[in-house]
């Protein structure tokens, strides 16, 4: 069996803890046809200088240091223009991929129909110590989707993003990622879904760090991009829906995402989901309560802090 190309991609922006941990996780897979992309998004807490010593013990690696921040998206689109392989991983430099996993994802991909676009596997949860939490698919309200998935991406949560392993194909065609968000997986996952289909691997093949904070903070922050930017995907999902099914998959995003807005005190964003909610659904009693509060501008971060408290404590 031939041996396809994989770039990987491996994003850094101040994680100078565990970047070469990263990085030597790629460089011991058991699989040898592998291109390493190295992109520093300008980092200000010493990334760049643990990237260069690790370079001085390896050969043959590109190295992409960006000078001024430039966001995820459009430090992932530079590395993207280097690349050359089949297929495509966007390694965060703070997460792990386990020995085996590009030899096993290679294999995998390589049996499914060329309609399928990406293939994600599940994966376990590190601590910033790397103390193994829970793998992702433990959690009995999560379970993975295959095939044309477009309608669950919209729905809900539950593809674990750095398991996943990309056709450099999709990625052409969407132009990589769309520089304009604030973040990523959410807007590749509905592109990426309109035309391709997706394929689970059942095995834990990559370990996730997860800050010491991350599961108590979920909630979006007070004028957090990413929630804007949400917005803007839901605004595109509207625009490419096809079904009274997909439609109401929106809908039921646009409900999470007006909680998610008024329980945070984000109301210009509160505004946007609600004016976009209206054109598809006229808005329950709770719905048109929590427009008129957020029209008042009332903080009401008191309910998530409770939230909160009774459920992490």
């Amino acid at each position: 069996m031939e041996n396809p190309l994989v770039s990987v991609i491996c994003l850094c922006y101040n994680q100078a803890r565990f970047v070469q941990e990263a990085l030597d996780s790629v460089m011991t897979q058991s699989y040898d046809s592998i291109e390493l992309i190295i992109v520093d998004d300008a980092s200000s807490d010493g990334s760049q200088n643990e990237i260069d010593n690790w370079l001085s013990k390896h050969t043959g690696i590109s190295f992409l240091p960006i000078k001024e921040n430039l966001g995820s998206t459009v430090a992932f689109n530079q590395g993207l223009k280097l690349a050359t392989g089949k297929y495509i991983i966007d390694l965060a430099a703070d997460d792990i991929l386990l020995a085996d996993r590009i030899e096993k994802q290679v294999r995998f991909f390589e049996k499914q129909a060329k309609k399928v676009g990406v293939i994600y596997s599940n994966g376990t949860y590190i601590s910033e110590v790397g103390e193994k939490l829970q793998t992702h698919f433990d959690k009995d309200r999560l379970m993975p989707y295959e095939g044309n998935i477009y309608e669950n991406v919209i729905d809900t949560y539950f593809i674990p993003t750095p398991t996943m392993m990309m056709r450099k194909d999709v990625l052409d065609e969407l132009n990589g990622y769309d520089e304009s968000l604030a973040y990523e997986d959410f807007d590749f996952w509905v592109r990426s879904s309109r035309n391709w289909n997706y394929a689970y691997q059942p095995e834990v093949l990559t370990l996730i760090r997860k800050s010491d904070q991350s599961y108590s903070t979920s909630w979006y922050k007070q004028g957090d991009a990413q929630l804007h930017s949400t917005y803007l995907v839901c605004e595109k999902i509207r625009s490419i829906n096809k079904s009274e099914s997909e439609q109401m998959a929106l809908i039921r995003r646009l409900q999470f995402e007006l909680r998610q807005s008024a329980f945070s005190g984000n109301h210009k964003e509160f505004d946007c989901f609600y004016h976009l909610y209206k054109r598809l659904k006229q808005p329950s009693g709770f719905y048109r309560l929590l427009n008129a509060l957020n029209k008042m501008k009332l903080d009401l971060s008191f309910v998530r802090r409770v939230y909160h408290k009774f459920r992490f404590g």
